[in-house]
This record gives C-alpha cells, structure tokens and sequence, in this order.
C-alpha cells in the first residue's frame, strides 16, 4: 500500500513540498501554526518529521493525524486513491459494516453529488439552470464545479441512498438528511441549487445549497453542518480546484460565495477559493499558509476581494485582524459599485475581474484609510481622533521598517505637516505596547477561588533534551542519520562501534535500535533500512526520534559519499578516545605519588595507546579505524 501511493503524493495534498536538502522534501506544518518550514518529508523511506511540534510517522500516520480518522480508514482512503481492492479477513471482499465511518461517509457523499448533477439536467431543475445562465454559467461550468439540484420532495435523496446500501444513520449523520416530524429521515436540502464542496484531496464532504423560490422559508444558503467528515471552519470551497495554482503561483484569492469562485475561475483566476457558511478564519489561514509555503523566508500573496459596500469594507477589516497570522503580503481588492466578482464578470468580462485581483491595496493601507475616513480631518479635534485610531493599527504591524513606514503616511492621509511627531508617537504607542505584553507574561497567575497567588505551573522536564545545534550532539546526530539514510556508507565500521561512543541517552537508544534490527551491514541490502529499525525500537519515543533523523537532511554541502561518513566514523571515534583519556588521566591522578610502579604500569600503558590511536586516527582518518 505504501509503495503504490507514495508518502509526497499524499502530503502534497495538504501542504506545498519544495526542495529541502538531499532527498528530502520540506514544507510549513500542519499539525502546528510556525513561522518558518520545519516540517520534512522523505519520499525514498517513506516517513515525515516535523522539528517544530515533534509529530512524525509514515503515510498512514500522517493520514490518520490530518483528517482524524482510524488506522482502517486511513488504508481504505489510501486504497480508493491508488486503484486497491481491500480484501478483508472476515467476510470476504469489503462489507460494508466493516469500513471505517468516515469511507462510508465519503462514498455517500460522492453518491449524492452525482446524483445531484443527474437531477440538474431534469424539467424541474429549469429553475436552478437559469439562476446560472442569468449569472453566466453555461452547462459546461456547472459541470466542471460540479453543480446539481435537489428536488422539491421530502425523501427523494434519502430513498436514492438507501437503494444504495446506505444506512439511516449514515444519512443522518454525514449530514444528508434530518429528523422530520413524524420521525422519519427527510432530505436536508429541497428545491435548491447545490455545490458539492470537496476537501483539498478532491473528497466531496459537505454541500451547499442555494434557495430559489420565493416560498421557501429557509435561508439564502444552507450548508452542510457540523459532521465527522466536515467541519466548515477547515474546508475552503474551490481548494481542490485552486491548490496547485496557489502553490504554483504562490498567490491566494479569497472571495466570499460559490458563484464568485466559479466566475474568478473561469475568467481566469483559477487560484480563488472561499468560506462555505462562515467567517474566514485562524484555521483558513492555515490551509492557506500550508499551500503558499508561507513563512519568514518565503512569503506569497493572499488577495482578500470583498463588496465596496458596508458591509464588504467590515469584512476587509476583520481580514485585517487575522494579517498579523500570515507572513504573507495580504491585500485588499475592492470590487466597484457594490459588485461581487460574479456581478463584475457580467458587467465588464474576464479582463475586468483579473484586472481587480492583479491590482489590489495592501490591506495595511485599507485599513488605515478606513479608520482615517470615520473622522473630520479638516478640524484639529478630527485630525487627533484620527490619528490615535489609526496609530493603534500600525502598532501591531510586525515588521518595525514597514511601520515606520506607514507612520509616514498616515502624516499625509491625516494632514499633519509635522512627519517626525507622528512617527515618534507610533513608537511610543509601539514600544507601550511591548512593555505592557512583557508585563502582562510576567504576572502571576491567581487561582480564582483564593486569594493567594498559585505557585507556577513547571512543566515537567524531559530526561534528556536534544540539541540539534548542540556541536557536542551534532557528530552523534550526523553519524546515526547516515547510518540510517545510507548504511552501505558507513558499513562495516559503523556495527563495531560500541553504544558507550554515544554519549547522549536518546542517540545511543538509537543505536541500540539499530544492532537490534541487524546493523548497517544487514540494512545496507534492504530496501528501507530505517523500517526494520522503527519496529526494533522499544517505545514511541525512540521510533519518532528514528523516524526524524531519518528524515533530516545530511548537512553536508556535497553530496553524502564515503569520504563524508568516513569524517564522521573518524570524529565519533575521536571524541571516544578523548574522552577515555581524560577518565585515565583522572584516574593517574587519584593515584598520587604514592602509588606502587604495578599500579601505575597498566594505566600509564592504557594511556599511550590511547595517544598513540588518537595521533592515527587524526592524521590517517579512516584508514585507521
């Protein structure tokens, strides 16, 4: 299973992999908000590490992690992906009642949009398609985006899926359908337009329907609700479509409906996607990040178009609150006339909403105009209104240059000649602020219920913490991850080395792990070495310790050869020899001056074939091990 659907194939559904060293691939974690890409990926073994939150594992981890389901159901959404029949041990090809909750959910989804694009080309559905021609969406559109209908009767969709071995609860619970009156299931969207919304590997998991006649009572638009299999705040409509632009490209459009999606994409901007039903959000922003590869070394766009109106100029700003979260450049496009995407593609064409994406503001600006536009900047009490609101935005812009920046501005857009009194109140304001954040850490924490402070919290301390950059550490790191990545270059010297020469607790586990599973002899004619080596581990600890080394990159410049390992077999060595003649020389010395020419014989022996060995090793390398 793993060999037919590689491990970068399946993470690059979820993030953007570049070049990171060696063999491996890195991109920004999604497990955990960071600011820089410390999150590997190593096709050739098979495993993932991330060195910012510690989470690591091999395909099928990753995919129980990322979408929170069962071992079972990891492998069966493995197996629908490479074209794999499941044959299960109990009852033949597999039943029904033994998959996994959330495959069952999956495939009843996907049962129901092509039953929903079947039920859009019907005369009742004349309705639905005309909403979309008057919007300019010919049938081919509603194809490509998937489009359906749901028609008007209470139980069509529910029988349709229980003609298909679907289950009541099934139904109920992927969302499909809700409790009636009577007690009976009765199809949750009637009478509406529908969007399936898919998940950023292509799974349909949710829907969104859009009301079309006058009586119906319900919403404008309803969506999916809360489900194991959908969870609005972690799905953006369009992602399936727009993730490999966005990667490409490295830009991001984020729109507020269905039919602004579909309209940027078909005139051409094929990187936008949007909310399904909620506000756009600190786990929206993660998604994106991930696919942008957005961190302090690497930053892309991400484009927020909203209304000129009220309401769409609200909207810009909450976006704003969320800018500090991306270390991306975020903007502002705003549409003209109070038109959507959608409205504007009708308008004036393709070349019109390209033109509003390619020419946006930078949300900073926007902001700030914004809340310089609420006050009358032509009175003195105006003018210091304005600049106070506007100095608590550019206060908690991140990067000081830029809001040095801004603060000149802001002089000009307030209309205050004096630049370098602005300036310095924003750095007042700014440096309040830090002194206020660094207080407010530094505060004890009182217990609610007393009046006595609470004594700290301490975390409680690992029994060894590793130090990457630790130079003592490196040369044992180095070596156990060549020994892992490639055993035949360190083989046979390596299997000689005793666990005494790795001093740190966690590396010499390692090694032990690594005797255990045969040595680098053995494992220099497997082909994943480092899988015999995680199943011969003792605990979790020492596998995700094994899988991270693993997946690590060799930090040597070149290309890791013999001569590289040999450096490190050599270093390693040395540092044994070092440190055993610094235990004889103590040892000498706690003999004294009185200790008898039998006692000092063997130690004074022990020590100059140490010399000796060290002088060798220093100046033959390799050859002298």
């Amino acid at each position: 299973m793993r060999a037919a659907l590689p491990i970068d194939a399946v993470v690059g559904d979820y993030v953007q992999l570049a070049a990171g060293g060696g063999a491996q691939l890195k991109g920004v974690c999604p497990f955990h908000d960071e600011k820089s890409a410390s999150f590997y990926v190593h096709p050739g073994k098979g495993v993932f590490h991330c060195f910012g939150c510690g989470e690591s594992g091999d395909t099928i981890t990753f995919l129980m992690k990322i979408e929170h389901c069962s071992f079972a159901e990891a492998v069966e959404r493995m197996a629908a992906q490479a074209g794999i029949t499941l044959r299960y041990e109990e009852g033949g090809y597999s039943p029904r009642h033994q998959q996994g909750e959330r495959t069952r959910l999956v495939e009843a989804h996907k049962v129901a949009a092509a039953w929903f694009q079947e039920q859009l080309a019907t005369p009742e559905a004349e309705i639905g398609r005309r909403f979309l021609a008057e919007r300019g969406f010919d049938e081919a559109a509603a194809k490509h985006f998937g489009v359906g209908y749901a028609p008007v009767g209470w139980e069509h969709l529910v029988r349709f899926l229980r003609g298909r071995g679907f289950t009541d609860k099934e139904i109920s619970v992927g969302g499909l359908a809700s409790q009636g009156q009577r007690g009976g299931l009765i199809d949750r969207f009637r009478g509406r337009l529908v969007w399936p919304i898919r998940d950023s590997a292509g799974d349909v998991v949710g829907f969104g329907a859009r009301r079309l006649r006058e009586d119906d009572n319900g919403p404008k638009y309803l969506n999916t609700p809360e489900t194991p299999i959908y969870k609005k705040s972690n799905v953006l409509y369009g992602i399936d479509l727009a993730r490999k632009e966005i990667a490409k490209s490295g830009r991001a459009v984020v729109v507020e409906g269905y039919t602004d999606v579909m309209a940027c994409h078909l005139a051409g901007v094929t990187t936008a996607v949007a909310t399904c039903g909620t506000a756009f959000g600190e786990d929206h922003i993660k998604i994106i990040r991930r696919l942008l590869m957005d961190t302090s070394t690497y930053r892309g766009e991400t484009v927020f178009t909203f209304d000129g109106d009220a309401a769409g100029q609200k909207a810009a700003l909450r976006a704003f609150e969320d800018d500090q979260k991306f270390a991306a450049r975020t903007s502002i496009a705003i549409t003209p006339g109070g038109m959507d995407p959608c409205e504007l593609r009708l308008a004036q064409g393709d070349e019109a909403v390209r033109a509003l994406v390619d020419n946006p503001v930078p949300l900073f600006e926007f902001a700030l105009r914004s809340a310089v536009a609420r006050h009358r900047v032509d009175t003195a009490e105006g003018r210091a209104a304005a600049l106070e609101e506007a100095a608590g935005i550019i206060v908690k812009i991140k990067d000081r240059s830029i809001q040095h920046e801004y603060a000149v501005q802001l002089a000009g857009m307030v209309g205050i000649l004096d630049e370098r009194f602005v300036v310095n109140r924003i750095a007042q304001l700014a440096r309040w602020q830090r002194e206020n954040q660094q207080n407010g850490q530094q505060r004890t924490l009182r217990r609610p219920d007393a009046a006595q402070p609470a004594r700290p919290v301490r975390p409680e301390r690992p029994a060894f913490r590793l130090n990457p950059r630790d130079p003592a550490q490196f040369v044992e790191r180095e070596l156990l991850k060549l020994a892992l990545q490639h055993p035949d270059l360190v083989s046979p010297a390596f299997d000689q080395y005793g666990e005494d020469e790795f001093p740190t607790p966690p590396y010499r586990a390692v090694r032990r792990a690594i005797g255990r599973a045969g040595g680098t002899a053995y494992g220099a004619g497997l082909p994943d070495f480092t899988a015999a080596v995680r199943e011969a581990s003792p605990d979790d600890q020492v596998r995700g310790l094994v899988t991270e080394l693993t997946v690590e990159p060799i930090r040597s410049r070149r290309k890791a050869d013999q001569v590289y390992a040999g450096e490190f077999l050599v270093k390693l060595r040395l540092q044994a020899v070092d440190r055993r003649i610094d235990e004889v020389r103590a040892h000498l010395r706690r003999l004294g001056d009185r200790a008898t020419a039998e006692e000092l014989h063997p130690v004074q022996s022990e020590l100059w074939a140490l010399q000796q060995y060290g002088q060798q090793l220093r100046s033959r390398g390799a050859a002298a091990l």
